[in-house]
C-alpha cells in the first residue's frame, strides 16, 4: 500500500504535520497506536481531579475526520527508510515521503518500575491520582517528586510538568486543611534542576518550594528506585510513600532498531529543515532529499544552545515548517524553512492556586508570576487547543 505521506504518531508533532500537509493539499495517511490526541500539558490537572481523564482527550477519527487525513490505528514495528517501508503489526506501508513523530523512549533507572511518570502512558496520570486518593485518605504521609536528565543528549528533559504536578498537589492538600501532615520533596540529580529557564527563573523556584515547605534533594544521582523510596549514589535514601519520577527521554525502540542516521542517544538525527540524511559526511556530496524521510517533535535530535528544550510548541514549529518543505519538494522550489531560529523555550508552569510565565532565548530568560489568572490562562488554553485542533474555532496566528 503506498501512501504519499506517511505520518507516524499522532502526537502534537504527528497531528500538526496533518493538519498542515492537508491544508497544502498533500493526501496524508497517519499510523498511531492511541486512537486519540492527548493534550500532555493539560494532563498535571488529572492527579488532583481537577481535570478528568477524557477531557485530555482529542478522538483521532474526529480529527481525521476535520482534516480529511487518513487514519491507521497500528503498531509501528519496524522502519526501513532505504526502502521507503514502514511495518506495522498487521500491515506493510511504502511511502513517497515519510514523516517521523513516533516521540522518544526514556532513560532506564532501577526500579523504575516503582514510580509513575505525569508524562509517561497517558493512563498513568489516573494511577497517580489513585496514588494521591489513597495518601488523603491516609491521613498523612511522604509523597516525592522530580526528574531526571540525560547526560548523552539534554534537550529531552521534562522538568515543568514535575514541578506542577507537585506545585498542585500542594494546593489541594492545603485546600483541604491536612497540608501539614504531609511531607513534599522535590528531587533531581542535577545540582540545579530548572537551570535552563533561566538565572531569574532558578531563582523564583528556590523561593517558590521554601514558601512552600517543600523539600529538596538536588545534586545526587539516583542509584536505584524502592517501594519505599529513592536511592541515591552515596547510599542515602529519601524515603517516600509514593515517587513520581519523569524520566529523561532516550531513543525510541523502534527508531533505534531502525536503520535511520542516530545521534548517541538514538534521536533521529536531521538538519534544519527537520530531513534526514544517510550521508552526513561533509566531505561527500550531499544525500539530504534522496530518502524524503524527516524527523519532528521529541524522535528528532535537535541541535542548538546548550538549554534547548523539547516542547509541543517546538514540535508544532517543525511539522508547520515539514508540511511547507514537502510542498516545495512537490513543485520542484528550492525555498526551505528551518526550526532552529525558532528554538526557545515557553510555558505557563501552573501551581493550581496561579501560575508563572516562563520564557528564555538567547538572549536570556525570565519568569513573570501570575498569581491566580495564570491558572485560568492556562485552563483556557487547553480549551483552545481542542477546539482549535478541531477546527471548531479559528486558529489564533503563532499557537
Amino acid at each position: 500500500m503506498i501512501k504519499k505521506v506517511l505520518i507516524l504518531g499522532g502526537g502534537f508533532a504527528g497531528l500538526e504535520a496533518a493538519i498542515f500537509l492537508r491544508k497544502e493539499g498533500l493526501d496524508v495517511t497517519m499510523i498511531s497506536n492511541r486512537e486519540y490526541f492527548y493534550i500532555y500539558p493539560t494532563s498535571i490537572w488529572i492527579p488532583t481531579g481537577e481535570q478528568k481523564f477524557e477531557d485530555i482527550c482529542v478522538d483521532l477519527q474526529e480529527l481525521s475526520k476535520a482534516h480529511g487525513f487518513e487514519l491507521i490505528l497500528e503498531e509501528v514495528t519496524d522502519i526501513i527508510s532505504k526502502q521507503n517501508k514502514v511495518i506495522t503489526s498487521k500491515n506493510e506501508y511504502d511511502y513517497e515521503y515519510l514523516v517521523i513523530a513516533m516521540g522518544s523512549g526514556k532513560m532506564k533507572h532501577k526500579g523504575l518500575e516503582n514510580t509513575l511518570s505525569i508524562c509517561g502512558k497517558p493512563k498513568d496520570s489516573l494511577k497517580i491520582k489513585d496514588k494521591i486518593d489513597e495518601l488523603i485518605t491516609k491521613g498523612s504521609g511522604k509523597i516525592a517528586m522530580g526528574f531526571g536528565g540525560n547526560p548523552k543528549d539534554p534537550s529531552n528533559v521534562r522538568g515543568g510538568p514535575a514541578f506542577e504536578v507537585i506545585f498542585n498537589v500542594h494546593n489541594q492538600l492545603k485546600k483541604l486543611g491536612i497540608r501539614d501532615r504531609y511531607e513534599l520533596t522535590f528531587f533531581a540529580p542535577m545540582a540545579e534542576p530548572g537551570a535552563r529557564m533561566g538565572k531569574q527563573a532558578l531563582k523564583m523556584m528556590d523561593i517558590f518550594f521554601n514558601k512552600l515547605k517543600i523539600n529538596t534533594r538536588f545534586g545526587k544521582k539516583i542509584k536505584s528506585f524502592e517501594p519505599d523510596g529513592i536511592i541515591f549514589e552515596d547510599d542515602s535514601k529519601l524515603e517516600s510513600d509514593f515517587t513520581m519520577f519523569i524520566p529523561a527521554g532516550d531513543g525510541h525502540d523502534v527508531i533505534v532498531n531502525s536503520d535511520l542516521p542516530l545521534n548517541e542517544s538514538g534521536f533521529v538525527k536531521i538538519n534544519d529543515y527537520c530531513e534526514i540524511s544517510h550521508n552526513f559526511d561533509e566531505t561527500t556530496e550531499s544525500q539530504e532529499g534522496k530518502y524524503k524521510v524527516f524527523a519532528i517533535g521529541d524522535s528528532a535530535a535537535i541541535e542548538g544552545p546548550d538549554w534547548r528544550a523539547k516542547q509541543g510548541h517546538i514540535a508544532e514549529v517543525m511539522a508547520k515548517n515539514v508540511a511547507f518543505n514537502i510542498k516545495q519538494m512537490e513543485t520542484g522550489n528550492e525555498e526551505r524553512k528551518g526550526y532552529e531560529e525558532h528554538l526557545n523555550i515557553l510555558c505557563v508552569m501552573d501551581s493550581g492556586d496561579g501560575a508563572a510565565f516562563v520564557y528564555r532565548d538567547n538572549k536570556g530568560g525570565k519568569m513573570i508570576p501570575m498569581p491566580v489568572i495564570g491558572h485560568w490562562l492556562k485552563k483556557g488554553w487547553g480549551w483552545y487547543c481542542k477546539n482549535s485542533k478541531l477546527g471548531k474555532i479559528p486558529r489564533i496566528p503563532g499557537m
